[in-house]
């Protein structure tokens, strides 16, 4: 027999607010990464070490910290998601593994670290999130599955020829069906979630691709250090204004 008792989470509750903020990171993501590699001409390789590094410190923060914090929290998630953009198009591009190659690899390594977290806990339910060890597991899962996404927005709108737009719009789609399936199915909401988590990147990242690339490449032709800058002002104010409150944990003890 188990008793349940109930822990304060270190990540945020699973509401609308939660999934509106995630969409604009990514897309901040998306940006902000380019914004470094491109624009300021970083490169991939050098973008991709410090957001990187970046992203590294702060984990240790996050994982230091006794409770939830929403300013530590999403700051960790945009370093995750501008990492993501840099690996994915370094590994991508600069090594020429190619969109769909990086796609195949990033998914086995989010399935492997998921099925990994599965065996190492019992559960990849985001309510555990309560110790350092699960922690880890979630972040290593969060920057693959930013990757992943990356490579995934790429490979619509580029290799099958959608466009960012077009693109944008299937990954929506998309996102619309896991809604219906997580309320007229039983099917588990645990892996709905990493579903839709892993789809809002290529979301955000076909999103901010159409807001910053060449009306010639089918984009807005909006200036990358720019459109960050927004973006990054709208999620601050979400932050600053939505109800940021840590999802409660349950946690069985053997009797």
């Amino acid at each position: 027999m188990k008793m349940l008792t109930k822990h304060a989470s270190k990540v945020p509750a699973v509401t609308l607010g939660f999934w509106i903020i995630k969409i604009l990171c990514t897309t901040l993501g998306e940006t902000g990464g380019d914004a470094v590699t491109m624009t300021w001409n970083f490169g991939y390789l050098l973008g991709s070490v410090f957001f990187l590094m970046m992203l590294i410190v702060l984990v240790v923060f996050q994982t230091k910290a006794e409770k939830y914090h929403p300013w530590l929290y999403w700051a960790t998630i945009i370093a995750s998601t501008t990492a993501g953009t840099t690996m994915a198009d370094f590994f991508d591009r600069s090594l020429g593994i190619g969109y769909t190659g990086g796609s195949l690899i990033l998914v086995s390594c989010v399935l492997v670290t998921l099925l990994v977290w599965k065996w190492a806990a019992g559960t990849i339910s985001v309510d555990t999130v309560t110790t350092p060890k699960v922690e880890i597991f979630y972040w290593i899962a969060i920057t693959f599955s930013q990757t992943l996404g990356t490579a995934l927005g790429d490979w619509m709108a580029d290799t099958n020829d959608f466009g960012y737009l077009k693109a944008a719009l299937v990954f929506g789609a998309a996102l619309l069906v896991l809604v219906a399936l997580y309320y007229w199915t039983s099917i588990s909401h645990v892996w709905l979630f990493w579903t839709a988590f892993i789809l809002t990147r290529p979301l955000g990242a076909t999103i901010g691709d159409f807001l910053d690339k060449p009306i010639a490449h089918g984009g807005l032709n909006i200036s990358r250090p720019m459109a960050s800058l927004v973006l990054m002002v709208a999620v601050g104010l979400l932050i600053a204004t939505l109800p940021q409150k840590a999802t409660q944990a349950r946690v069985g003890y053997a009797s």
